[in-house]
């Protein structure tokens, strides 16, 4: 199954050097039967296109939490996809985020399929949506428009072979 999972530039560093994301259960996002259901009219290329969408999301609010906790971390939001057994999947009954689902395993570099990070150029817009996500939250729909601006910024696509160049 293939799986998003919501990461940040220096969590990467942390995934290549320990060769494993983890330790689970970890949050990611897939084409569950729930997201199927709801999104009727989607062939899988769309579906898991809502599924990255919302795996970068997480990621945005990553970057908000290590910035919090004092992290230097780039505004850039990464996402780790892989292809992990289906036994280790949980889907979430959450049905607000139909697409969440639990591993209940460490993912290892080796089921890492590619890497979707924001070009460089969306600096600027990802720094101003992180530091708008706390009133979006709090129904500033000014800040919540920030924060949407984000997502008209495509991720970019990445072999795992190119994880050390991104690091740099």
């Amino acid at each position: 199954m293939r799986v998003y999972l919501p990461c940040t530039l220096p969590a990467l560093a942390q995934v290549a050097a320990a060769g494993e994301l983890g330790p689970a259960p970890l949050t990611g996002y897939a084409v569950t039967p729930a997201l199927i259901e709801w999104y009727v009219s989607g062939d899988t290329e769309e579906l898991e296109y809502v599924a990255l969408t919302e795996a970068a999301r997480a990621s945005l609010r990553m970057l908000v939490a290590d910035r919090a906790d004092g992290v230097e971390v780039p505004a850039r939001r990464v996402v780790v996809a892989a292809e992990v057994p289906d036994d280790i999947v949980k889907s979430s009954p959450d049905l607000e985020e139909r697409a969440r689902v639990r591993l209940l395993e460490p993912v290892t570099l080796g089921m890492l399929a590619a890497v979707h990070v924001d070009d460089p150029t969306a600096v600027e817009d990802i720094d101003a949506a992180v530091a708008a996500l706390p009133a979006a939250d709090q129904g500033d729909d000014d800040a919540q428009f920030v924060v949407d601006g984000a997502e008209d910024h495509e991720l970019m696509w990445y072999a795992t072979q190119e994880i050390p160049d991104l690091l740099n």
